[in-house]
């Protein structure tokens, strides 16, 4: 059975896309088309608030700001599938910027809930 990286990687080749491992952050946004950073949290810490917050003090400079955007194709979209964590995760400036697609795509969100109960019922 392939596993998720094999997974990811043919799924991007058949679309014509490309997926790629990186190690650094800067990496990660060069010439992106779009990006999509989610929480830098650990989930296996979740129930241990105090000492997620200590892990995450190493992390402060993992932001997507304006200079991270800045790396990535002039016309990138910034998507988040929300809530997000303003001042932690993203800043003001990109999740308000005219790159952010995140309203439209919690909008879609709401239609696709809407038809899985009328599929349901």
């Amino acid at each position: 059975m392939p596993d998720q990286m094999e997974i990811a990687r043919h799924n991007a080749a058949e679309s014509g896309g490309s997926f790629s491992l990186v190690h650094r952050m800067e990496d990660a946004f060069e010439e992106a088309h779009v990006v999509y950073p989610k929480s830098w949290g650990c989930i296996d810490l979740f129930h241990r608030p105090q000492e997620s917050l200590r892990l995450s003090e190493k992390y402060v400079s993992w932001i997507c700001d304006e200079k991270a955007m800045s790396r990535a194709r002039r016309d990138a979209l910034y998507m988040h599938c929300l809530p997000a964590d303003r001042g932690l995760e993203v800043t003001d400036a990109v999740i308000d910027g005219p790159n952010s697609v995140v309203y439209d795509e919690a909008e879609n969100r709401l239609h696709t809930c809407k038809a899985l109960m009328a599929a349901l019922l």
